[in-house]
């Protein structure tokens, strides 16, 4: 006869099974499961009567099986060590044992596994426990900086670490903020909805009837959605420059501010740091981003790549100088 082992993924709500599982399952002579499985009122509901087995015997199994054609429904984490113990135990006496997936992941369907983890790591690691939004900000900052080194040093293989790193710091701020009895409290459900919404609102030639002609075109509907929704916030009030954070690096801002300015119409005066009593390094610095932009440069990239330079300067310099 055979034996089937139907695997199925826990990220998946039980019950739902391809057709071809349900089909197996109905035809089988015998059904059997772990003890408690989350599957087995879904069976019942569809009329399989399954068999709750305490501690799987691969031996048992193996015996059942070339008697009638069983399905042994996997536990919902894998039994890999029961597979193997099967698979050393038909070595020398064949049996038709097939592995049969009867549900699978979707895209993204691990980061279910992560809101699960981070809800552990809350209950029951001390330090996760008592952390806060405040607390948890310079991490936030230093793991953004840690992707944007991978990218710079053109490092893709560590790109995923470092953004699962940030992720987690997502889904850290989440798991904190649902903790909140007040109508401040979210949850990560609540974040993923949030930018789910905003870029369909932000994309109609995406999801809308609108029309697009390239990039360029898009740039400026964009800019036209996010003002409307800054008037909407603002009761009608709203400037070019809300939403601009003030903490980032200065030269970052410092472009930041200059391009929405450019964008918004403001005149070339606004830009002249000379028109305003300010110190005149931090004058000419501005200047210097000013030139950066026109010349279709990122100010703070620029200034990061001769950091990098100067890095790979003084560490050579380190090795050949005299030991003291």
């Amino acid at each position: 006869m055979s034996l089937t082992l139907l695997a199925t993924t826990h990220r998946v709500a039980p019950g739902l099974l391809t057709w071809k599982a349900w089909e197996t399952l109905r035809s089988a002579d015998r059904v059997l499961a772990p003890a408690g499985h989350p599957l087995l009122p879904y069976l019942r509901d569809a009329g399989v009567r399954p068999e709750e087995v305490a501690e799987p015997d691969p031996a048992a199994l193996v015996a059942a099986a070339r008697a009638a054609a069983v399905v042994w429904v996997a536990a919902p984490e894998g039994d890999e060590g029961l597979m193997r113990e099967i698979g050393q135990i038909i070595v020398d006496d064949p049996l038709d044992v097939e592995v049969l997936h009867g549900s699978y992941d979707l895209p993204g369907a691990r980061l279910l596994d992560l809101v699960a983890v981070m809800d552990t790591l809350r209950r029951e690691c001390p330090w996760d426990a008592k952390q806060t939004h405040a607390s948890l900000v310079p991490y936030l900052l230093e793991e953004a900086y840690e992707v944007a080194d991978t990218v710079e040093d053109g490092d893709l293989g560590a790109l995923r670490e470092e953004l699962g790193d940030v992720l987690m710091q997502v889904a850290f701020h989440s798991v904190v903020a649902a903790e909140r009895t007040d109508d401040t409290r979210f949850t990560i459900d609540d974040v993923a909805g949030a930018i789910v919404d905003k870029l369909v609102r932000r994309h109609p030639h995406v999801f809308g009837d609108v029309t697009v002609s390239g990039a360029d075109e898009v740039n400026a509907n964009w800019d036209q959605i996010k003002a409307a929704e800054r008037a909407a916030k603002n009761g009608g009030e709203a400037s070019v420059l809300d939403g601009v954070p003030m903490g980032q690096p200065a030269l970052t801002l410092a472009a930041q501010l200059q391009r929405r300015a450019d964008r918004a119409g403001a005149p070339p005066e606004l830009f002249d740091p000379s028109a305003e009593e300010e110190n005149a390094l931090g004058a000419r610095l501005f200047h210097l981003v000013r030139e950066s932009r026109a010349q279709g440069r990122d100010p703070e990239a620029e200034l990061r790549a001769v950091c990098r330079v100067f890095r790979d300067r003084v560490r050579a310099w380190e090795r050949t100088r005299p030991a003291t």
